[in-house]
């Protein structure tokens, strides 16, 4: 689906659909020359998500769409990118060619009054429109074509430079759902390298991937611990963006890339193992933060790390009791071959200090379902070692609806996975409680 931003005229132009946003308790305002029958709106009410379709008596639209936003106390940008994801899902339902999201003056001045500025409110529109009409269809043989081709974001100059971003970022999400959507047999650890090399832009972007060979002369243990059960060969993966103008520090983000983690000689239950596919899910983030980068002008110099394996069983596979050392020196005694991911990020974690030296270094990974238990689907568990760096990944979590809670890193923790034949070991105790953070 293609998105455009359509500043308002004295007339809308024609569409099969046009939404519209309306909250809870307010009057609905039709854009000029929509007529809609008198009772076409009868007991809708505006409650966030609630829709009604209405055919138009006269005007350029074939249908209108109306969408609860509901109260106006309760909106925020996450609202926003549900509601648009919303309406697109339902053109697509209506098997509508093209749609027009109306956002009136209205609705703009009620998101400055949550102070939710109009780039924002363009960007989220933007993403949640493109999102909401995502779909993977790479698997079938073949494909169902999108009736919904194109959707215009009708409203105000003041909100094209958000939905201009919001295209960018929306394009990378995507390209890192299809990463995750891709099985294993099609996304390899080399696949996974090559989709990295692809992002290269001449200047800003460059990228180094380390294969085999070179993570033996690193002494990279843990990574390649990980990595023994399977035929095929890991990689590392470097990617770096360096920003136009002087930078104003070093980020490195490491991403953990099982593209398949059945758990090794530590076999996981049959059930869901298909979807260890997305194991793979926190270095897909980073390689997506890098295709948007090739568009955006960051200032910062970013590095982008992930460890691409698998972990399978096999005979040469990692045995439960094997010790391995880490790129620093470290001993660590594997005690569950299922908790694979920690030693995967420790490498990288050791590569990103000695040879990037950032400012910040920021790891993302399914690392493992101990999260889930705490927090649920809707957050992330976060484990930041300053406050003021804990402080501005939750105000970012909240701006991009990717919400995240701190969760504690105590010396307890570190004590529980102090090792009895290593340095460490792998797991803690199952009677200790606090899997997360003992991992972390």
């Amino acid at each position: 689906m293609k998105l455009f931003h359509q500043e308002p005229k004295s007339k809308l132009a024609s569409t099969d659909l046009c939404v519209l946003f309306a909250f809870e308790g307010d009057a609905l305002r039709l854009p000029p020359g929509i007529e809609l029958t008198r009772y076409a709106l009868e007991g809708f009410k505006g409650e966030f998500r609630e829709v009604r379709a209405c055919d138009v008596v006269e005007g350029p639209a074939k249908r209108v769409l109306v969408v609860g936003l509901g109260k106006q106390v309760a909106f925020d940008v996450e609202r926003v990118r549900r509601v648009a994801a919303v309406s697109v899902q339902r053109a697509e339902g209506l098997s509508c060619a093209t749609c027009s999201l109306f956002v009136d003056p209205a609705f703009v001045r009620a998101a400055q009054a949550q102070e939710i500025g109009a780039e924002s409110l363009g960007r989220a529109l933007a993403e949640g429109a493109l999102l909401g009409a995502y779909t993977w269809q790479a698997g079938k043989s073949k494909p169902k074509v999108a009736k919904l081709q194109s959707t215009s974001i009708v409203s105000g100059r003041g909100l094209a430079n958000g939905i201009e971003s919001g295209i960018v970022l929306a394009a990378a999400c995507a390209f890192a759902r299809d990463l995750q959507n891709e099985p294993a047999n099609r996304l390899t650890p080399r696949d996974m390298a090559a989709a990295a090399e692809a992002l290269v832009k001449r200047g800003r972007i460059a990228c180094t991937i380390h294969d085999e060979k070179a993570l033996k002369q690193m002494k990279a243990g843990l990574l390649l611990g990980v990595a023994a059960g399977s035929s095929e060969p890991p990689r590392l993966i470097h990617l770096v963006y360096k920003p136009k103008g002087k930078s104003k520090g070093r980020i490195a983000l490491v991403g953990k890339g099982l593209t398949f983690d059945s758990g090794g000689i530590s076999i996981k239950p049959a059930g869901k193992m298909d979807e260890m596919r997305f194991d793979m899910s926190g270095g897909a983030a980073v390689l997506g933060v890098f295709h948007a980068l090739r568009s955006l002008d960051v200032r910062y110099e970013v590095h982008g790390l992930v460890g691409a394996t698998e972990n399978m069983p096999d005979g040469r596979a990692t045995k439960p009791g094997d010790i391995h050392v880490a790129m620093d020196g470290t001993t660590v005694e594997v005690l569950n071959t299922d908790a694979e991911g920690r030693l995967v990020l420790a490498d990288l974690l050791c590569y990103a200090k000695s040879r990037v030296k950032p400012d910040a270094m920021i790891d993302l990974a399914t690392l493992t379902g101990a999260v889930v238990v705490a927090l649920g689907h809707e957050m992330a568990g976060m484990f930041a070692s300053k406050e003021s760096l804990e402080r501005e990944l939750r105000a970012a979590g909240e701006d991009t609806g990717e919400r995240l809670w701190p969760l504690p890193l105590l010396d307890v923790h570190k004590d529980a996975m102090k090792g009895t034949f290593a340095d460490l070991k792998n797991i803690s105790g199952g009677d200790l409680g606090a899997g997360s953070s003992a991992g972390a």
